[in-house]
């Protein structure tokens, strides 16, 4: 798989926000498909980083309505990339 299939956008939130302050993980929503190790290279070559832990998780899609008519969000899938130390990414260092 193509290291820019790999890496959809960076899932910022309140959470995730902390742990990037704290521990030093960053995260991202991936493609369903991707396993770790894809992940770890794709964030590697794309940062010019050095990761040393990867975990996922798989987040179903919430049930919705809208009047009567029931719906789904889209099941997704993401990951929680922990950088070395000392490591960061510039993108994220403003937010």
């Amino acid at each position: 798989m193509d290291i820019y299939q790999v890496i959809k956008e960076p899932h910022i939130t309140e959470k995730g926000t902390l742990q990037k302050d704290l521990n030093n993980q960053l995260v991202f929503k991936v493609h369903k498909r991707a396993n770790k190790i894809e992940i770890k290279q794709a964030v590697e070559t794309l940062f010019k980083t050095k990761v040393v832990e990867v975990q996922t998780m798989n987040i179903r899609g919430k049930r919705r309505r809208l009047g009567r008519n029931v719906g789904r969000r889209p099941d997704w899938k993401k990951a929680v990339v922990k950088l070395a130390p000392g490591e960061n990414i510039e993108y994220f260092e403003g937010m």
